[in-house]
């Protein structure tokens, strides 16, 4: 008697666990997805910091990778932009020569990988000189080329224009030399873009 009585004692209690979730199971099923999901987060955050501390991305290194970015876009019109990262949020200061240059800008820097956040911080200024636009390619890859070689981390990169459009080309020491490369071509009267396809060594030289 005693064996049947504790048998169904055991099988009500089975029962009660068993559908103890239906009249519970709108807040404790919220509180178990806001913990999973908490969870799935902090995952997701470790796996990204250990990714970036594998591959070696620093904000100098997303600086420089924003650099060579927003120089090799045509629509990004200025010589005089200025990037700066801290803890993955940048922020662009400088001049540009359009309402369009400064948001493409800003879209550029937003787009790109290990970017937290932009400021954006560009003033539209209108250039008054524009004779540098008539610049023959000829004459852009000679002042480019002399730019070049007053620096000892650039005078052995190849200079090939056309159409206004430099093209970069050999290796450099690190991601840092690259990016001066392109910021420094970009700089040369009657530059529309800059294509970067130097080669560096290594992102571990970055500090």
């Amino acid at each position: 008697m005693r064996s049947i009585f504790a048998l169904t004692s055991l099988s009500i209690a089975a029962l009660v666990v068993a559908a103890g979730p239906t009249f519970a199971d709108t807040d404790t099923g919220t509180v178990k997805e806001r913990i999973e999901h908490k969870a799935d987060q902090a995952g997701e955050k470790i796996k990204d910091t250990t990714h970036d501390a594998k591959v070696g991305v620093t904000d100098s290194w997303i600086t420089s990778k924003l650099k060579i970015a927003l120089f090799a876009d045509p629509r990004v019109e200025g010589h005089e932009v200025h990037v700066d990262t801290k803890g993955g949020v940048v922020t662009l200061r400088g001049k540009v020569d359009s309402a369009e240059a400064k948001a493409a800008a800003g879209e550029i820097t937003k787009g790109s990988e290990h970017v937290k956040g932009v400021r954006n911080d560009l003033q539209v200024v209108a250039r008054s000189n524009r004779s540098g636009v008539t610049a023959s390619d000829k004459d852009i890859a000679k002042n480019v080329q002399t730019r070049f070689s007053n620096d000892s981390k650039l005078k052995s990169v190849n200079v090939d224009v056309s159409n206004g459009v430099v093209s970069l080309s050999g290796e450099v020491k690190n991601i840092d030399a690259s990016a001066k490369a392109s910021e420094v071509a970009r700089g040369v009267a009657g530059v529309r873009s800059v294509k970067n396809d130097l080669t560096y060594a290594s992102r571990s030289s970055l500090r």
